[in-house]
């Protein structure tokens, strides 16, 4: 078995001089994104979570056809790196009670990602584009991606955009079944903690990804996977925690460091004043933060986490870390290669001899989640303290 590093969220920003990704960096382009997440960060293997769209399918049959990327007997293409790439979409559909949620759905094979672009051309309005709404219900998607023996995967679960539990339901059962769900996101906002105080989440696998819409934030968040080897096979049995395979942590921000971690007032960003109807800068409106959506949905005051459940590591990024600078992380990457290197191989001793004793300690305090930080919420993020 191996241990592998994987960031299942990446969103591409154009290809083939198109737009896909609204939000995303027009520099976020596939082969950037290939580069990037192997040279740079170290992953193992990413989903390119908008690779259905129809310019981004186009590129990846290309670059098979003219040997930039081989097809895997396992499923998946790996780069002439070594990088292992999931062709993924993720979808929009409305709630059964009102609002939207997000989905994945991964695929291993090319031929299987053509056949869903073709379907959602049926049910989307524009299926070149990334997040798009499709006109059907959760339970046909799972159902359409199932059938091409896809994963589907619930995203960023709990965000107030989006989030299946943030902004349609608090049971899973009343959007999708939950037997044909591979992984559920917890997104930047949550962690294993908060989500174990749902009990119906006790056999899902946790995921943790970065939702990159640029190339800096590949691998804010992402898992350590146990596999034989990187594959599409591998990674849904890892999912399924079958022969073995399993994810066997999950690293990722602090949940008071992302965004929407507390309601907060949608005119100023300040957190919302508890019994308050309006805030002191005179705002009505309020964002709900994960956090307090959770308080409302969970049905136990404690996280019970079932046997299966891998650590949960707040990390924080290299960049987020204070006082690291540009000059200081290129001595690093000079010396280490790449940031998995840099986060899970290199010492307290060894970063100490590249940047000094007090970065290389700050270093070690970020990726092991002992930062001080200032609260997020309201589409702000929150803070790390010096």
């Amino acid at each position: 078995m191996k241990t592998q590093y994987w960031d299942f969220h990446i969103h591409i920003g154009r290809a083939q001089g198109r737009p896909v990704k609204m939000a995303a960096a027009p520099s976020l382009t596939l082969d950037h994104v290939v580069a990037h997440a192997r040279r740079r960060k170290g992953l193992n293997g990413i989903t390119v979570i908008d690779a259905v769209c129809t310019p981004v399918l186009a590129e990846l049959e290309e670059r098979v056809r003219d040997g930039r990327l081989q097809r895997l007997p396992g499923g998946g293409l790996v780069s002439e790196e070594g990088l292992v790439i999931l062709l993924g979409a993720e979808v929009e559909v409305a709630g059964p009670h009102g609002g939207a949620a997000h989905f994945g759905a991964w695929f291993g094979h090319l031929e299987a990602a053509r056949d869903f672009h073709d379907w959602l051309a049926t049910v989307q309005t524009n299926p070149a584009l990334s997040s798009q709404r499709a006109r059907v219900d959760a339970g046909r998607l799972q159902a359409e991606v199932l059938a091409r023996e896809g994963l589907f995967v619930v995203h960023h679960a709990f965000t107030p955009h989006k989030g299946m539990y943030g902004n349609c339901v608090a049971h899973m059962d009343e959007m999708v079944d939950p037997a044909g769900v591979a992984a559920l996101e917890l997104g930047l906002s949550a962690d294993t903690d908060m989500a174990d105080c749902l009990s119906e989440l006790r056999d899902i696998s946790f995921i943790t990804n970065s939702d990159a819409h640029s190339v800096q934030k590949i691998a804010r968040e992402y898992n350590v996977l146990r596999v034989a080897d990187a594959s599409f096979t591998e990674v849904a049995q890892a999912l399924a925690r079958e022969s073995g395979r399993a994810v066997v942590a999950n690293h990722g921000l602090h949940p008071a460091l992302g965004k929407y971690h507390r309601t907060a007032c949608a005119a100023c960003g300040r957190p919302w004043p508890d019994g308050q109807t309006v805030c002191p800068c005179g705002g009505k409106r309020r964002t709900q933060g994960v956090y307090d959506r959770l308080l409302a949905v969970r049905d136990q005051e404690h996280p019970v986490h079932p046997p299966h459940r891998p650590p949960y590591v707040h990390q924080i990024p290299l960049e987020f870390v204070p006082g690291l600078g540009p000059k200081s992380l290129e001595r690093l990457f000079s010396a280490f290669g790449t940031e998995m290197a840099i986060l899970h191989e290199a010492s307290v001793d060894d970063l100490a001899e590249v940047v000094g004793r007090t970065l290389a300690d700050r270093i070690d305090e970020a990726r092991t989640g002992r930062l001080r930080i200032q609260t997020g919420g309201g589409g702000v993020y929150g803070k790390v303290l010096t």
